[in-house]
């Protein structure tokens, strides 16, 4: 078994192992990762954070030991990028651009020195939403997770993870994780609602905000209202999205 890093700002998490295939996931500056299956120019890959699988070139990872995965996956506290833009000064004296929510482990990429601020710890239910208004404006991108392009199960788990808690990648599994509320009247600032196309698939999510709002992704990240029928876009003015359950998960 190999174990990786990602040494670079963003990397491409592929169906198939080809450039023109669909991209499902990206790794972030300093996501660990266990190598399934190694090819010429490919490999296969399953994250340590949400357990997600694809394939991403050998030209844009950094094999690592297995000693400096297993220290990785030890940390109780996981430090991370909470700036919209920082930089890491790589070992040749060069400045790379990282985004938030790129992991920052001191000494797991030799020669890298970060310079910006980084959160620790599980923080409260209220900090959700601060950090989920950082991304207004995001373009959707799918298998997005940064500020310049996200998708909307990608925009829940990179709120929660700044903020110290786990989600899983996706929005149908993201669904089972929490306990349901039978009211959106029940609901916080900071929760998760769900929502499901018309053969009842969950294939949208959304965090919760005050006074009946919901922030998502709907070809950018924005402010919409909810309520027991789904989300009602006031520019369109019309129901786009059906809700199907909200979910607590912290």
């Amino acid at each position: 078994m190999q174990y990786g890093i990602c040494p670079l700002s963003i990397v491409p998490i592929r169906t198939i192992p080809d450039d023109c295939s669909e991209m499902t996931s990206q790794l972030l500056y300093g996501e660990h990762f266990k190598v399934l299956e190694s090819r010429k120019k490919w490999s296969r890959i399953r994250t340590a954070y949400d357990n997600f699988e694809g394939w991403i070139s050998n030209q844009q990872f950094t094999i690592i030991p297995e000693q400096v995965y297993n220290d990785l996956e030890s940390l109780e506290e996981r430090q991370i990028c909470s700036d919209i833009i920082s930089h890491i000064c790589t070992s040749d004296g060069m400045l790379l651009p990282i985004l938030m929510g790129s992991m920052i482990n001191p000494g797991a990429i030799p020669g890298h020195q970060f310079e910006g601020k980084v959160d620790s710890g599980k923080k409260t239910k209220e900090n959700l939403v601060n950090t989920a208004l950082l991304y207004l404006k995001a373009p959707f991108l799918s298998g997005g997770k940064t500020p310049f392009g996200i998708d909307g199960s990608g925009f829940a788990q990179m709120v929660y993870k700044i903020n110290g808690h786990s989600l899983s990648r996706t929005e149908e599994a993201q669904s089972k994780q929490g306990e349901a509320l039978s009211f959106i009247e029940e609901s916080e600032p900071g929760d998760l609602a769900f929502f499901d196309n018309n053969e009842g698939v969950i294939d949208h999510v959304g965090i919760i905000l005050k006074d009946n709002y919901i922030i998502h992704v709907n070809g950018h990240v924005r402010i919409d209202r909810i309520d027991h029928t789904g989300i009602f876009n006031s520019d369109e003015k019309l129901y786009t999205h059906q809700l199907r359950v909200i979910k607590k998960v912290i």
